[in-house]
């Protein structure tokens, strides 16, 4: 990347730069974009980041990004509190919330088990899950990790832990290719493969 000639810009490209996805040259190019913005619009984006940095909260009952003590599903008197769809991660909530084909609530694990990693159980918000199931037995709970081996195994491991609390236990049916991120398939896909979801089987 050409020399910057300005130490306040190439702080800036570092920072951008740090973000994945983002190149020393991406991130150039926003720093000059965001240059060539008023100064109000450039101040107000960097309220905005630091008000995120400042105030985001994880909902203290299924974990997900919120403004409050509960995110906006789980305070949703409309949704089905006793229907759970367990996700990796943030993202794969948005994913399938965007299919508009669920109606129950979310309980994000943070990750899933994968001792390659060094991320075991405990690492996980499992205990909150446990919790969760153990005060109010579950309609159902929905398995809707990535496809792959250190998913199966985190589902293995769950099903273990919460068939005794609930009615019936279930998957998302397989149009979601092993391998795939759930964050990454189209909605219609996803959608079909909410509601064509089958019983989880050992």
């Amino acid at each position: 990347m050409q020399e910057v000639s300005s130490e306040l810009v190439s702080n800036a490209v570092d920072k951008f730069s740090s973000l994945p996805g983002i190149g020393r040259k991406s991130a150039l190019r926003l720093v000059l974009k965001l240059l060539q913005r008023d100064k109000q619009e450039v101040t107000d984006f960097a309220k905005a980041l630091l008000n995120l940095a400042e105030n985001i909260q994880f909902c203290t009952k299924c974990y997900n990004l919120s403004d409050d003590i509960l995110c906006a599903i789980c305070a949703n008197p409309n949704r089905n509190q006793n229907i759970i769809c367990i996700v990796e991660g943030v993202a794969d909530v948005m994913a399938i919330e965007s299919t508009q084909q669920f109606r129950g609530t979310y309980h994000i694990l943070g990750g899933v088990i994968s001792p390659i990693d060094g991320i075991g159980p405990s690492d996980l918000n499992i205990i909150g899950l446990e919790q969760r199931v153990q005060l109010n037995r579950a309609e159902e709970i929905i398995f809707a990790l990535n496809s792959s081996v250190e998913g199966d195994t985190t589902q293995y491991y769950l099903n273990k832990k919460l068939k005794d609390h609930c009615d019936k236990i279930t998957t998302l049916a397989r149009g979601i290719s092993f391998g795939d991120q759930l964050e990454y398939a189209d909605e219609i896909t996803l959608g079909r493969s909410i509601l064509n979801r089958t019983l989880f089987d050992l």
